[in-house]
């Protein structure tokens, strides 16, 4: 558990901080504030890594943090007298924290299980060296994210994952670009975020930029170690950017999907215009439909409101089609799920989706609709578990391979999302270390090159 316990945490700072809040907000749950410390903590991790790792772990801590804990607590304290329907908190907050609380600390556990203090810590010198030795492959792999991208509109759905995977190798090649040589190159940052920036727009999907800014902020931190004032101000600028998308997400995608308007910053202006007038950007109303992004409790008491009510528990029935659907080809399973499946949703969550709509249970959601709140709370820890062993498994082959703890922000950039379905997370974790396997094994000599090489792994 060291990774959970850092040495450069600031309990002081912690423990002033809690007490601000209870004395600001006196009536507040005990069980929010429980939520709220845990959450405190996961996020002052996260601050506290930046500069050191690339924090996989406390990525996957603080959004669940966020999503099941923070976005909820707004919703019981207000913000849900904005909402209605299932988009509503379905049942009371000790009932929903009693099974929230457990689940997503027992996830946290797992994640940081016999964990080394530091955790995945790129090796520098050994980047540099590959960088030097193996001068193409960056822009090769830069090349190869640019033409997979043309590869998803021209192959069929079965083959979609592999291009969407292929299409991030240029966030891996830039990453070493930024790594491995000594100068920054803005440019190749430019058309690299340039190119997400333009697709975001177009979707109006903007989960993806996102994440992949905060591993290049965590890449260049790693870089340049900069001072907490700095991480502090630039962490102030990202969250403020968010903000901003989640405001005008809505009317944006309002816009581009419904009206047909053409995705790109003129349609988002006009979008955050529209909202200014309609109620003011940062009117409670915007605030609550922000929250209802972020807040994954709300389908979760939904959930909790149908089974075993209405549907039984499954007792790993559900499971054992998720671990099919994640671990099997659809050669071998032709019946398996499909991501975004709608029947398994509205069966479970009792929620109704309009057509072209798509949610998912998440980890928690299916972990409580197997096995009720404590063997839910059990298996989340199993999960964080598993996904442990992944990282302690790619840090103990980064010894001989210096340069692949660069490839986890691919293989862990969706699973980090809370909201999404178990069988997708675990079906992209498979599929992307798959697939990072064959990779290493056609260019196993270059990336080995650097074996002739005696330096600790840290240094």
């Amino acid at each position: 558990m060291q990774s959970l316990l850092n040495v450069k945490f600031s309990w002081h700072f912690f423990a002033i901080t809690l007490v601000l809040i209870m004395l600001t907000f006196p009536t507040l749950d005990w069980f929010m504030y429980i939520g709220i410390a845990i959450s405190l903590h996961q996020f002052m991790l996260l601050f506290e890594s930046i500069g050191s790792i690339v924090p996989i772990r406390y990525l996957f801590g603080s959004f669940m943090c966020l999503q099941f804990f923070l976005g909820p607590t707004f919703a019981y304290c207000g913000l849900d007298d904005y909402q209605r329907g299932f988009l509503k908190m379905q049942i009371p907050a000790v009932e929903y924290f009693s099974y929230a609380i457990p689940a997503v600390t027992m996830f946290i556990l797992g994640l940081h299980y016999n964990s080394v203090l530091q955790g995945e810590v790129v090796d520098l010198k050994g980047t540099r060296q590959f960088v030097k030795v193996n001068k193409t492959i960056p822009y090769i792999f830069i090349g190869i994210g640019f033409v997979a991208n043309f590869g998803e509109i021209f192959f069929s759905n079965t083959f979609t994952f592999i291009f969407v995977l292929l299409s991030n190798f240029k966030f891996v090649g830039l990453f070493l670009i930024i790594l491995g040589r000594k100068k920054l190159d803005p440019l190749i940052i430019l058309i690299v975020f340039g190119s997400i920036v333009i697709s975001s727009l177009r979707n109006a999907m903007f989960h993806d930029l996102i994440t992949w800014i905060i591993f290049l902020g965590a890449v260049l931190a790693i870089k340049y170690k900069p001072s907490k004032k700095i991480k502090l101000i630039v962490s102030s600028a990202f969250i403020t950017l968010a903000l901003f998308i989640q405001l005008l997400k809505g009317e944006y995608r309002t816009a581009t999907w419904e009206q047909g308007s053409e995705g790109n910053i003129e349609t988002l202006s006009k979008s955050f215009q529209l909202t200014e007038e309609k109620s003011g950007g940062f009117s409670w109303e915007n605030i609550a439909k922000s929250n209802v992004r972020i807040n994954q409790g709300f389908i979760i008491t939904n959930i909790m409101n149908t089974v075993p009510s209405r549907v039984p528990f499954e007792n790993g029935k559900e499971l054992l089609i998720i671990l099919e659907s994640a671990f099997l080809p659809r050669i071998l399973a032709p019946n398996k799920l499909n991501a975004g499946d709608r029947f398994i949703f509205m069966k479970y969550s009792g929620i109704p989706l309009a057509p072209g709509t798509s949610m998912g249970l998440s980890s928690v959601g299916d972990a409580y609709i197997n096995f009720g709140i404590f063997g839910g709370s059990i298996f989340m820890f199993f999960y964080g578990l598993f996904v442990n062993f992944i990282l302690k498994k790619l840090n103990e082959y980064s010894y001989f391979f210096p340069v692949l703890l660069l490839f986890t922000p691919l293989i862990f950039y969706y699973p980090i999302r809370p909201d999404c379905e178990l069988q997708t997370i675990l079906g992209h974790i498979v599929k992307s270390c798959f697939l990072l396997f064959v990779i290493f094994q056609i260019w196993k000599v270059k990336f080995r090159r650097i074996l002739s090489i005696s330096y600790p792994n840290n240094s």
